[in-house]
C-alpha cells in the first residue's frame, strides 16, 4: 500500500509541470510554447548537470566532515569553543546564502590579497554554510541518545574513541540520517545561486540557451524539471529512510 501511495505521488508531480503549462497555454494563446528547441540543447544542459552533481557531492563530503567538528565543538567542555563555534554556527543560519557566497566571491581576494577562482571561492562558501547546519544535525542526534546507551559504554570500559566508534556515531547516523538527506537535497537546489558568479551549472547553462534561444520559459522549465528529476527520487528515499529507521527504533524500544 505505502509503495502504491509512493508511485501515485511521483506520477501526480511529474504530471503537475505538463498541467501548468498546458493551463498557461491556454491563459495566454499569445504565447507559442514550443520546446522543439530542448533537444539540441540538451548536452549544454547535462554539462551543467555535471558540475551541479560534482559541486554538491564536494560541499556534502567536506561539509558533513565539518559537521562532526561543529558537533564536537558545540558539545565541548570548554566556553570558549562553545561560544565560536555557536557565533559561526548562527552567522552561517542567519544570514543569507546568496551574500555569503558574493562575500567569499569578492572579498577572499582582498583579504588575502590572491585571486582566488570562482568555483574555489563558491564550494569554500557553501561548506562553511552547510558545515553549520550538518553540525546542528549532528548536535541534535548526538543530544538525543539514550543516557543508559552511553553509561552501558562507559561500563563496560570503552575508551572516548571506542565510544564515539562503537555508540556515539552508529546511533547518531541512524537518528539524523532522513535530516541529512533532506538538508543535502536543499543543498543541491541552492547550488544554482552559483550561476550569479559565473560558475557553469545547470542553471548558469540554462540561462545562457535562454538567451541564445529567446525561449526562457521552455528551457527553465526543463531546467526545473531536470531538478526535480534528480531531487525527488532521493526524497523518496528519504521517506522510506526515516519509516525504516522509525520503525527499528520502536522494536529497539
Amino acid at each position: 500500500m505505502h509503495r502504491l501511495r509512493t508511485w501515485r505521488l511521483a506520477a501526480v508531480a511529474l504530471a503537475a509541470p505538463i498541467v501548468f503549462v498546458g493551463c498557461a497555454s491556454r491563459d495566454t494563446p499569445s504565447y507559442d510554447w514550443n520546446f522543439g528547441v530542448i533537444p539540441q540543447y540538451l548536452p549544454a544542459l547535462g554539462q551543467g548537470l555535471v558540475v551541479t552533481i560534482a559541486l554538491t557531492i564536494l560541499i556534502i563530503v567536506v561539509g558533513m566532515s565539518l559537521g562532526v567538528v561543529v558537533a564536537g565543538a558545540r558539545l565541548s567542555r570548554f566556553a570558549v569553543l562553545r561560544w565560536l563555534t555557536t557565533g559561526y554556527v548562527e552567522v552561517m543560519r542567519c544570514t543569507p546564502t546568496l551574500v555569503q557566497l558574493v562575500w567569499a566571491y569578492y572579498c577572499l581576494p582582498i583579504l588575502f590579497g590572491i585571486q582566488v577562482p570562482a568555483f574555489a571561492a563558491i564550494a569554500f562558501a557553501l561548506i562553511l554554510n552547510t558545515g553549520a547546519f550538518y553540525g546542528e544535525a549532528f548536535r541534535a542526534g548526538i543530544q538525543s541518545i539514550p543516557r543508559d546507551q552511553v553509561e552501558t559504554a562507559d561500563i563496560l570500559g570503552l575508551s572516548y574513541f571506542q565510544r564515539m566508534r562503537y555508540v556515539i556515531v552508529p546511533l547518531t547516523v541512524r537518528i539524523v540520517l532522513p535530516v541529512l538527506i533532506s538538508l543535502s537535497i536543499g543543498l543541491f537546489k541552492e547550488t544554482s545561486l552559483v550561476s550569479t558568479l559565473g560558475v557553469a551549472d545547470l542553471m548558469y547553462q540554462g540561462k545562457l540557451v535562454a538567451t541564445a534561444t529567446y525561449r526562457p520559459l521552455e528551457i527553465l522549465t526543463t531546467v526545473a524539471l531536470i531538478y526535480f528529476l534528480v531531487a525527488f527520487p532521493v526524497t523518496l528515499l528519504a521517506r522510506r529512510l526515516e519509516i525504516h529507521l522509525s520503525r527499528y527504533r520502536a522494536v529497539a524500544a
